[in-house]
């Protein structure tokens, strides 16, 4: 991943509201949240939610998808992984503790083979 697409993504996550936006949708995994529940759930308005919507879906951090009359929004767990491990690259020396600098969550392809693969497997 280049620095320039890391600071956007940590730029665009610098602002409150765009946190909430992302740790919400990271919450509800690959199925994602319309943006009516978003709206919702947050108490944000449309026009401001969509202001917000734009900039993360601009930075790369969500994508979007429609369904019906509905748009999905949903988190890009390859790009924040990806921002995550930019930041971590050299972390503990990488080669002196491997396990303890791993991803948050698991790539789709590891969430696939978990129980609940609608479910990103995260460590807590």
């Amino acid at each position: 991943m280049e620095k320039k697409d890391v600071l956007a993504g940590l730029a665009a996550l610098a602002q409150e509201t765009r946190l909430d936006i992302f740790r919400l949708l990271v919450e509800a995994g690959p199925e994602g949240r319309s943006a009516g529940s978003i709206a919702e759930m947050l108490t944000v308005a449309p026009a401001t939610l969509s202001f917000h919507l734009s900039n993360l879906t601009h930075a790369g951090l969500i994508v979007q998808r429609r369904e019906s009359r509905s748009l999905i929004y949903s988190a890009d767990f390859e790009r924040m992984n990806g921002i995550v491990g930019f930041l971590s690259e050299n972390c503990c020396g990488r080669s002196a503790n491997p396990v303890a600098c791993a991803p948050l969550c698991a790539p789709a392809s590891e969430a696939a083979n978990t129980e609940n693969s609608a479910v990103p497997r995260c460590r807590r």
